[in-house]
């Protein structure tokens, strides 16, 4: 009775992830490149602008906002629903892999200065698909053709990026969680080793792989497979229990998007488990050595890439709604 029970309970969980996986392969329908070419041809400048003086300013917020979109769409597709309050803090925003983001108030800043050119136009989705796309320029990484006709949702709810199947992606996956969750989502194993070259900006706090450096297996060891002359500098750096310290993701190169991140990689000084993960696998480990190389295709592979993660769930046509302030619902 019990051998039947659990299979039962395994049936329902692969027919609960296939539902998604097919509501998520009829994505990107509805986008397309130039969206508001005629309702508000100015839009894509406007997004661009606000964030060319942002960068200049604050370029650590780079590797956040480039984030900000990951974590959108892999919570209910690209439909801007990171972005939602909550008086009583049970949206996205507000569990704990998402506590971690930051420039919301850009978002806003963007969507103020849209509403005044075109408003009730353009989706907070759409924005935080074009600021991802204008930070990696900001920060000499490539330009790529944004698809836009978005539509924001109108749910957000706390138990979704922390559902064990569904949910964001932890810094300690394995490789095989790796691949798993972004196949759920409909993307490839390349998609997931070019997507985490991401990191070449931005920060990590030291709570991310404290363990990594102190209680691996708990015994009060380190993590055998990384660089141990890069776990004494980071333990430079940070501290037990250390819960404010940030590391750069890619060391000396954190705020411009290149491909040093895949030679730390290679090095075995990938600071996440996440990062490290990617040795564990042929066809993300060959992808390593090839982005190291002169004949690399990151730059190119990056664009492609995070077109494909864009057109995950995405609301359109009179699907959703275009969000007069990004933070709630209309």
């Amino acid at each position: 009775m019990t051998t039947s029970k659990n299979s039962f309970g395994v049936f329902m969980l692969q027919m609960m992830v296939l539902s998604l996986l097919i509501t998520l392969q009829a994505e990107g329908q509805g986008l397309k490149v130039g969206f508001y070419e005629k309702t508000c041809p100015h839009a894509e400048k406007i997004v661009s602008d606000v964030i060319k003086e942002v960068m200049a300013v604050a370029p650590s917020l780079s590797g956040p906002l480039l984030r900000m979109h990951f974590h959108d769409c892999f919570i209910r597709g690209c439909d801007g629903s990171v972005l939602l309050d909550s008086p009583t803090r049970q949206s996205e925003k507000y569990a704990p892999p998402n506590l971690s983001l930051r420039g919301f108030n850009i978002i806003d800043r963007v969507k103020l200065a849209l509403e005044k050119a075109c408003p009730g136009l353009v989706s907070c989705a759409d924005i935080v698909a074009l600021v991802a796309r204008d930070v990696t320029v900001e920060t000499k990484g490539p330009f790529w053709e944004v698809e836009t006709g978005r539509r924001d949702g109108k749910v957000s709810l706390f138990s979704d990026p922390i559902n064990p199947v569904t949910g964001l992606i932890s810094f300690a996956s394995n490789i095989t969680t790796l691949k798993q969750k972004f196949a759920l989502r409909g993307l490839s194993t390349k998609d997931l080793v070019v997507l985490s070259g991401g990191h070449t900006i931005g920060m990590s706090h030291c709570t991310s792989f404290e363990s990594r450096l102190y209680n691996f297996t708990g015994k009060g060891d380190t993590d055998p497979t990384m660089d141990p002359n890069y776990i004494a500098r980071l333990k430079l750096k940070c501290k037990p229990n250390d819960q404010t310290t940030l590391a750069e993701l890619d060391p000396g190169s954190f705020k411009t998007f290149d491909d040093s991140y895949y030679k730390l990689v290679t090095k075995r000084r990938g600071l996440l488990e996440s990062d490290a993960a990617l040795l564990n696998d042929r066809e993300t480990k060959a992808y390593l050595v090839q982005a190291t190389s002169h004949g690399s295709t990151f730059f190119k592979d990056f664009g492609v890439s995070m077109v494909n993660m864009g057109r995950i769930g995405v609301l359109t046509g009179s699907q959703g709604e275009i969000r007069k302030v990004c933070s709630k619902a209309n």
